[in-house]
Formats: C-alpha cells, structure tokens, sequence
C-alpha cells in the first residue's frame, strides 16, 4: 500500500525515500578508563584536616556504606580525627514539612558565610518505604549557599533507620569539624522521633513554626516544645506579620508554664522571614547568648559528654544487633522460624527468646 504512495524511483518527488547514511562509530579506542585511587587511612585524615571537600564526601560515603570492611575503614578515619573536633556550634533545626527549613537555613547560611563562618549543613532525607530511595534535593532548595566556599551541604538518607541516620550524623558532623567548620547545622525529616535523635547530637535547638496552620499549641507536641531552646514563627512578611506576632505571643505564655530547664536558659521566641532576611540575625544572636551562657555555667560541656556516653550505648545495641542478624546459624533458624509462625504453629515471643537463646549458646 505504501508502496504505491511513495516513488521510491522518482528522486524529485515529495514523497521519495533517501538510502540515509549509516551510523558513525562513536567508540573511541583511544580512551582509558581511569581507576580512582584507593586511599589510605592517613590520606584520609591529612585531606580532611586540610578541607578537601572531595576527600570529606569520600570519608562520609564510607560512613553510610553497609559494607563491613568500608565501616572498619570509617571508624579508623573517625578515631584519628577526633582529637581535630568538638570546635564547632551544632545547630539542630525541626519543624513541619513547609515550614521552610530549607529556606531558612539557606538565608542562616549565608549570613553566616558573609561573617566568615564556614557551615556544614547535615540534611537527613527521608527515604521511601517502598522503594528505599530518597530524593536528595537540599542542594537543589539551597541553590546559592550550596554555590558558597564557605559552606558544605550533605543529604544523608534516612534509610527507614532514624537510629541509624542519628549514628553516622554523629559521626559525620565529628569529620565536618575536623575539616574546619564551625557551624554544624542539622536539619530533621519533620515533627516525630527524628527530633528526639537530632536533640541528642547537637548544642542548640530550633524549632520553626508557621502561624495560622490551626491552633498554635495543639499542633505540636508538649515534648518536642519542651527540647527546643528557641522557636521562630517563619513565613512572617507582608499581612502575615501580624498574624505571627500574635502565634509568637501565644507561644510565649505557653513557655512560661513550663519548668526550667536543667541549663538554666528560658527559650525564647521569635518571628522571623527566611524571604525577606527579617529577624535571622536576632536568631542567630541567640543562639550565640545560649552558647556563651551554657559554657559559663558547664552545661554546654556537661551536654557534650552526656552525648558521648549516649552514643556509648548505642553503638552497644547496635554491635549487639549487626552480631545478632549477622550470625550464620541464627540466619538459617530465623528463616525455618518464619514459616513456624505464618502457620501459627507457636508464638513469635516464644520464638524470639528462643534465638535469642541459642545465639548465646553459640558464642
């Protein structure tokens, strides 16, 4: 039929069907492909200490890698580094997804790279449950700061593990500090656990909150009011202004209801718009009272080691985990027990104790 429309022998026609021209080699026997060098333990440490932001995202991939030997490596580049550390501001910032956190931290950034601070931003990701990935795009909301010298952005993700993610944080933020940065901010997933573990890693504690998103103290939790050291209205420009002087105020009375904390600082409230630059300063000054504070009356350094000995303990469980799951008999008892408890022949709680039995008696 086509055939027929077509004069395949007519080359003046409309409608005639040039041969073409075959397709050119695009393979070039020229190129080599080049292995990246391994690197040492002290390569690592030495470029670390010296800023190099390539030799700093290496270390941290071996942080976040679940290979065995990649964290034998990691913990050995975390322990000679560690006397480099603890010289730094660590900054933990929460709030609800849209708060603008990315925004605020981005305008905090930049401001304080303008003062001659350097900043590492430490962005936990969440992670699909589904499947597994994230979408890792802080350094695409933090579009200017991330362009800066002065500042390193690091999405991690959360993997479904938050107790995972609060471990290698840790450990991320000991190699930022050995790399010269002395701001640490952490910026959480949302309003949930996340925030109990980001409380537990860093010196001071924002919380940002919208005004008018329903009644100001029925939309977060006592809990995660009572950790924070300062919360700031965001979003507070233009008819808003008003409306979030009012949420701060009601913010305030209901801070003054709360017992003092151990540290001996009243959080304060602010209002502040991450659009128009208004009351980051403010903030940041507060931030810096808390410090100079808290290290006049030893709470800052007491924090600090009631920190290290909470990381103590979780990497005890964590050991006693990644052991547990990693056990070769344990492996192939888990897999016979599953099918135990699908077919409702006995209790997962029996179960349970039972592995947990013959794991002790194979050690």
């Amino acid at each position: 039929m086509y055939d027929q429309i077509i004069d395949k022998d007519n080359k003046e026609s409309a409608l005639s069907v040039s041969k073409g021209k075959a397709n050119p080699v695009v393979v070039n026997n020229n190129l080599k492909v080049v292995k990246r060098k391994e690197l040492s333990i002290d390569d690592y440490v030495e470029g670390i200490k010296q800023g190099n932001r390539t030799i700093l995202s290496r270390a941290i991939t071996l942080i976040e890698s679940s290979r065995y030997e990649h964290s034998l490596l990691a913990q050995k580049v975390i322990e000679k580094c560690l006397p480099y550390s603890g010289n730094s501001v660590r900054l933990g910032i929460t709030g609800v997804p849209g708060v603008g956190k990315s925004t605020f931290i981005e305008a905090l950034g930049k401001m304080l790279t303008n003062d001659g601070h350097k900043i590492a931003v430490l962005a936990i990701d969440p992670s699909s449950m589904k499947s597994k990935g994230s979408i890792l795009g802080d350094k695409t909301r933090m579009e200017e700061l991330s362009q800066d010298k002065n500042a390193f952005i690091r999405p991690s993700p959360s993997a479904g593990s938050l107790g995972g993610v609060a471990r290698k944080t840790r450990e991320i933020i000991i190699l930022c500090e050995a790399a010269g940065f002395d701001t640490i901010i952490v910026e959480t997933v949302g309003v949930g656990q996340s925030e109990v573990l980001a409380h537990s890693m860093v010196d001071f504690f924002l919380l940002l909150q919208l005004a008018n998103a329903g009644d100001e103290l029925q939309g977060i939790k006592r809990g995660i009011m009572e950790m924070a050291d300062a919360i700031a209205v965001n979003k507070a420009e233009g008819n808003m202004k008003e409306i979030s002087e009012l949420a701060a105020s009601s913010y305030r009375n209901a801070l003054h209801l709360f017992p003092m904390n151990e540290n001996g600082w009243m959080p304060r409230v602010y209002t502040c718009s991450a659009y128009t630059k208004d009351g980051i300063k403010e903030i940041w000054q507060g931030v810096e009272d808390f410090v100079n504070m808290t290290k006049q009356n030893g709470y800052f350094y007491k924090n600090r080691n009631e920190q290290n000995l909470r990381i103590l303990d979780e990497s005890i469980k964590q050991s006693l985990l990644d052991n547990f799951y990693n056990n070769e008999q344990i492996k192939k008892q888990i897999e016979v027990a599953k099918d135990d408890i699908l077919d409702n022949r006995t209790s997962a709680y029996i179960i349970a104790q039972n592995l947990i039995d013959n794991y002790y008696k194979s050690l």
